[in-house]
């Protein structure tokens, strides 16, 4: 019924699904007081300039990033390029030629649901997802974002497994590098001048497999325009849980208001060491 029913919004204009998605920021923001402070918090000791004035906008954002779901899940494969705009490809021609495999990051930031599909349209592509606590909404995810090449691999020891073997095969994996990890499998690394729980498991497959390291955010356009896809090589010398936020740092920057700041990017996981003092 539900996987039904985000394919009848798939055939709505990405317009009306952006104003649905504002309203509902705006809605989840006065519902829920725990997810407003986090949000405002977030955005105040950023370090941002006038991050101040970005609350609004940050709000409407967020919900705008829900409401996308049904057309990029669930519409027209052939959609998926007439949406989306890229200048930077050649970043990932190059990464392709060297044969390595490609580890694609993807933070929460703009249309991060579409950059996977983008690539998959070209090449294979194994993506890591971690299974929803309502175990009935799994079934639907997994139809909505195993489209085209794309491949997905729970957060798990299996998963992790796909991923080598997919880097191996000189494939492209995809991953959320700021999503925080289990007790065990990150490391405490400042995130806009917080410590933040991150995973090290980027660091891992790039050690394993020499594969090459590539930034990727998918900007939502203003006027329901669609989107363009930044790509930005990430140095694999040197490379550690550091440089990874860093280089999330960097992307959120270039349009900071499309950034999910209530996201709860600094949670202890249970079980883990407390940061360091």
């Amino acid at each position: 019924m539900l996987q039904g029913l985000l394919r009848l919004f798939a055939h709505l204009p990405l317009g009306a699904l952006h104003r649905i998605g504002a309203a509902l920021g705006w809605l989840v923001y006065r519902l829920s007081p725990t997810y407003a402070t986090r949000m405002r918090e977030n955005l105040r000791t950023s370090g941002i300039t006038g991050a101040d004035t970005l609350l609004p906008q940050a709000r409407a954002e967020a919900g705008k990033s829900i409401a996308e779901i049904p057309k990029i899940w669930f519409g027209a494969s052939t959609q998926i390029n007439h949406l989306v705009q890229c200048n930077d490809w050649a970043v990932v021609e190059s990464a392709l030629a060297m044969r390595k495999g490609i580890i694609f990051l993807t933070p929460h930031l703009g249309c991060f649901e579409i950059a996977a599909q983008y690539g998959a349209q070209r090449f294979p592509i194994t993506v890591l997802y971690r299974p929803p606590k309502l175990r009935w909404l799994e079934p639907v995810m997994i139809a909505g974002r195993a489209r085209a090449q794309a491949t997905l691999a729970p957060a798990n020891f299996k998963g992790v497994r796909l991923l080598y073997k997919a880097l191996q095969r000189g494939e492209a994996v995809g991953l959320l590098p700021d999503q925080a990890p289990g007790a065990g499998e990150g490391a405490w690394a400042d995130f806009f001048g917080r410590p933040a729980y991150t995973m090290t498991l980027v660091r891992r497959l790039q050690q394993a497999t020499a594969a090459s390291i590539i930034m990727a955010f998918a900007e939502r356009l203003a006027d329901a325009r669609g989107y363009q896809l930044h790509l930005a090589d990430v140095p694999a010398e040197g490379f550690d849980e550091a440089a990874l936020n860093r280089a999330v740092e960097a992307m959120i920057r270039k349009c900071p208001a499309q950034y999910l700041w209530g996201y709860n990017r600094y949670k202890v996981p249970a079980g883990a060491a407390l940061p360091p003092s």
